[in-house]
């Protein structure tokens, strides 16, 4: 019997649908609405190499058992909506787990069940780049240890789960001692070596829950669950300075470090991720003052101001939170043509209800309590973008002058953070001056040598702030490579009246003369100051005459007015501005 018309089409039909079955996606399976293979593709049946045991075979059995759910609930979506649907699974093949992104079509077949036709491709090295890049961004690539990104996540959830159960964990901050010393003599490939080894050491000796992150520099910080006890934390930070304490072979040296730690637990000593690494830190800090190789722990009474300033020093960290420090800007002018030549950022910390705190009140706190870092960061950042906005109203180049406090200066970090800020800004380097004090230079001038070098070597400018009143050492003034001077507003005040003050500045001019660096008079605020100093040879003038404190917008006012009169503006007029926009009294 000869087949009929409608079967001869079946059978074209079907052989149409193999070919194209063999035509497209790396793997194709033709499926019935349970998930069974009717038929298998040959590129299929090599992947899988089972050879034609397929037919009949459930989809899910080829499937990694953590996606078998997944690819279930992605078949049964598209038998009831009709729509193609697609999903991404490993397949277990006769080579490996490789992922397949799969898009399951159902077509009718004449029967009261549609069938699916499962096309796959190939997508693992696709996600294999994904996993790199999504690893990278949360490990460090030297240690390959997590890094900041996935510490703060740790953090966040030891809080979340700290919650729930009722259980606090402990927070531990490290830093290794000397290693600058080996850096500095043997170079940074073994530097990075002992890094390196150092972290894996640091790794072994904690448990499995535990988190070691390093956050920049040869510094760490651990994330220790359940660890609720000071004297649990002083036995892991004990174990962790024993092993560190153990001679590194490295690149054929004997080397000798050791290391610090600062403990803070949750939620005792912080209910946040900022508090808890900020009070971390400020003990770490504490471990290295009083002798090294030491674990200390945070404690509130001994660490921080007197009791009647512990609800400011809380408020301070919800003020970060809530935004509430702020920067004005003070004009620096030219002493001869009073033409405005940059601004000096200034940090403002305005409390609602409360209105401002002095900076001689929350400068040193932070200083203290570990959150000048994220503050000098921020307003680093801050300054430079707000200079360039007003560089495009007045239409020439300016300059901002940041303060930099010790505990800055001593920060692994501070110059990634101030690369960060002149390459988000786009400013130039020339175009940044960092004031730092003369304490600073002192306290660690092996240090200072060393940050100063690299920092003037992108071009950026130093000047030492209130000149005259720290170790006034002029020998640091040949050894570090200083660009500019800030005359002290206590030699400036009294000015041109007071004979000694007027020797004391014709010094220091002549001196900064003769050295090729730049000057800044802080503190003037009358025309016969200003005149005297603009005689004497003084660079640049700072000070309430030529300028008040100002936020950005009524700073761009006054470079408005400047921009239009296509000239600086006289004392007179500024001093008229400033009666308008003037800044409250103490926060010159």
């Amino acid at each position: 019997m000869l087949p009929s018309r409608s079967d001869l089409i079946s059978t074209t039909a079907h052989t149409q649908l193999i070919s194209l079955m063999e035509a497209v996606g790396d793997a194709v399976f033709q499926l019935n609405h349970k998930g069974e293979i009717l038929y298998a593709s040959k590129r299929a049946i090599d992947m899988i190499n089972r050879g034609e045991r397929l037919a009949g075979l459930p989809i899910f059995e080829l499937v990694s058992l953590t996606d078998r759910l997944a690819i279930a609930v992605a078949l049964a979506q598209a038998v009831e909506s009709g729509e193609p649907t697609r999903i991404n699974v490993r397949m277990n093949t006769s080579a490996a787990a490789l992922w397949f992104e799969w898009q399951l079509t159902t077509y009718p077949t004449g029967h009261s069940e549609p069938e699916v036709l499962a096309v796959g491709r190939d997508i693992s090295g696709q996600q294999a780049t994904e996993e790199r890049l999504r690893y990278m961004a949360t490990h460090d690539e030297l240690t390959g240890l997590p890094n900041r990104s996935l510490l703060s996540d740790r953090i966040r959830m030891a809080i979340a789960q700290a919650r729930r159960t009722g259980k606090g964990f402990s927070l531990i901050a490290l830093d290794l001692d000397g290693f600058k010393k080996v850096n500095d003599a043997l170079g940074h490939p073994v530097g990075d070596a002992l890094l390196r080894v150092a972290g894996g050491r640091l790794r072994e000796a904690l448990r499995d829950m535990d988190t070691l992150a390093r956050v920049g520099g040869d510094e760490f910080v651990a994330v220790l669950p359940n660890a609720v006890d000071e004297h649990e934390v002083h036995l892991i930070g004990r174990r962790l300075i024993s092993m560190m304490q153990l001679p590194f072979d490295i690149h054929g040296h004997t080397l000798y470090v050791s290391t610090s730690i600062g403990g803070a637990i949750y939620p005792e000593h912080g209910d946040s991720e900022v508090k808890l690494l900020a009070h971390a830190d400020t003990a770490m800090y504490r471990a290295k003052e009083t002798g090294k190789a030491r674990c200390v722990i945070y404690n509130h009474q001994t660490f921080t101001l007197p009791e009647h300033d512990v609800s400011m020093e809380a408020a301070m960290f919800e003020a970060v939170r809530n935004g509430e420090f702020l920067l004005h800007y003070q004009p620096i002018v030219d002493a001869r043509t009073r033409q405005i030549m940059g601004f000096e950022a200034l940090m403002r910390w305005m409390r609602p209800e409360l209105g401002t705190v002095s900076p001689v009140q929350f400068i040193p706190m932070a200083e203290s309590n570990g959150l000048i870092n994220l503050l000098g960061a921020w307003a680093l950042k801050a300054a430079c973008m707000q200079i360039r906005r007003f560089e495009e109203v007045v239409g020439r180049q300016l300059y901002v002058s940041v303060n930099v406090s010790p505990r800055q200066f001593r920060n692994n970090q501070f110059l990634e953070v101030m690369d960060d800020a002149i390459k988000l800004s786009g400013l130039q380097g020339k175009q940044l001056l960092l004031e730092i004090t003369e304490g600073i230079l002192m306290s660690d001038p092996e240090h200072a040598e060393t940050l100063l070098t690299a920092i003037t070597a992108r071009n950026v400018r130093i000047a030492i702030d209130d000149f005259g009143t720290g170790y006034s050492s002029l020998a640091y003034l040949k050894r570090f490579p200083i660009d500019a001077l800030k005359i002290d507003r206590a030699f400036i005040k009294d000015l041109p009246s007071s004979v000694k003050d007027a020797a004391i500045c014709n010094v220091v001019l002549s001196l900064a003369k003769h050295l090729k660096l730049s000057t800044v008079a802080e503190g003037v605020e009358n025309e016969q100051q200003l005149q005297f100093l603009a005689t004497q040879g003084c660079t640049l003038i700072q000070g309430f005459h030529t300028g008040h404190p100002l936020l950005p917008e009524d700073a761009m006012e006054i470079l408005k007015v400047e921009a239009s009169h296509a000239m600086p503006l006289l004392p007179s007029t500024k001093k008229e501005f400033n009666a308008h926009f003037s800044c409250p009294a103490g926060f010159a």
